[in-house]
């Protein structure tokens, strides 16, 4: 099976390329305006893109999708169907939890991971390859308070969904390099705390100009950090960039 994948220099969000060699038929994951590369892979090695499918319909994620279909032969559009509304082309096929797809010889199954999108998919390609987007990265895990985000509570149990998957699962994120279920079980810094193995922090901060509580400072994938945090005026929990969390 073929994986590839491009980063946008400046949102470091992935696209994806996954083909199966043996019938030259594939898809592509999520666009991030730097397609390039996939296209000409796509068009070296011969491949029909039978389907483009997307995770959730945030900005750096369908970036260039338009695009790059029309140079394919506007091969259907999949997502799940509460974020078909949000997307600029329409949306053929529409995937629910549990949900599979065969695309030329790659079986596809949809897992509904909400928490930063209401209706976030992640992809299990063929059961060893998941394609997380924004719900799980290396080391970290996604934010709750983009637009359309479903909370914290969502987030959670997605993320931990995904952790019952076999360790030797080759996790695909939405930002940055690729990881694994096993790696993140045993070293993600929130999992460690869901699983019970590490405490939460108590530190008074302020973010947007609303106190709350520290539970989590973490690393982030692009080099920063994330903050699990409770905020004390309605005790919403949220996942939040570092850089929104005035501290000391």
């Amino acid at each position: 099976m073929i994986v590839e994948r491009t980063e946008n220099p400046i949102w470091l969000s992935n696209a994806y390329l996954v083909a199966d060699e043996a019938s030259g038929k594939g898809v592509l994951i999520d666009g991030n305006d730097e397609l390039g590369p996939l296209l000409e892979r796509i068009e070296h090695d011969g491949i029909e893109i039978t389907h483009v499918l997307v995770t959730h319909p945030h900005g750096d994620h369908v970036a260039g999708l338009a695009e790059a279909r029309r140079k394919l032969g506007d091969p259907p559009l999949v997502a799940h169907a509460e974020c078909a509304a949000e997307l600029p082309d329409e949306v053929a096929v529409t995937l629910a939890d549990g949900e599979k797809l065969e695309a030329g010889g790659v079986e596809i199954e949809a897992i509904l991971t909400p928490g930063h999108a209401a209706g976030h998919l992640a992809f299990l390609v063929e059961g060893s390859d998941v394609f997380t987007a924004d719900v799980l990265f290396k080391g970290t895990v996604g934010g709750t308070m983009a637009p359309g985000g479903s909370g914290f509570a969502d987030l959670k149990a997605s993320v931990m969904r995904l952790m019952e998957l076999p360790p030797q699962t080759r996790v695909h994120p939405g930002h940055r390099e690729p990881t694994t279920i096993g790696e993140e079980w045993e070293s993600n810094p929130f999992v460690r705390v869901w699983r019970g193995l590490e405490e939460t922090g108590d530190e008074q901060v302020t973010v947007w100009d609303r106190a709350a509580r520290l539970k989590l400072w973490a690393p982030d994938y692009d080099g920063g950090n994330k903050a699990w945090i409770v905020f004390a005026d309605d005790g919403l929990e949220a996942i939040v960039g570092g850089s929104q969390v005035v501290r000391g």
